[in-house]
Parts: structure tokens; sequence; C-alpha cells
């Protein structure tokens, strides 16, 4: 098995885009170690990290809060086949 983050927050209005570079930024930095990790955008200003082969109990530091709309969530999971 392997350990396996999700992590999504919503963008203040206006403001995914913003978001979206911050989180690319700070991913580079905290998933350095990962297997992989991919970035996604979701209707509703939503950004989303998934990361493969992390620590467990790995996850992105929180973004300024004037870029949210509400705090992030974030989900370990374990990889378990293709």
């Amino acid at each position: 098995m392997t350990p396996t983050l999700m992590w999504e927050a919503r963008a203040a209005d206006g403001r995914r885009d913003e978001l979206l570079a911050h989180v690319r930024e700070q991913a580079a930095v905290a998933l350095a170690g990962a297997e992989r990790h991919e970035l996604f955008i979701a209707d509703g200003g939503r950004v989303v990290v998934i990361a493969v082969g992390v620590p467990a109990g790995t996850t992105l530091p929180e973004p300024p809060g004037e870029l949210l709309a509400r705090p992030p969530h974030s989900w370990g999971f374990d990889r378990v086949g293709p």
C-alpha cells in the first residue's frame, strides 16, 4: 500500500487562479519527496491536490486566508492498486 494525500481548498470569489498559483508553489516544496503529485481545478473555485507516495500525515501549509472561502480539507488514503 502507498500513502496518498488528497487536499482540497475552495477559493474566495474571483481568487481561484491566485489560490492555484499559491498551491502550486507550496506543493512543489511540501511534496518534494512524493512519488508524484497532481493539481486539479473544479467548479466553485476548488483546487485539489492528489499526492502519491507521501509520508502518512503529510499535508500542505494553509494558504493565506484572503484566498480562501473556507479552510482547506485533507484526507489520507492508501493506494491499493491501479
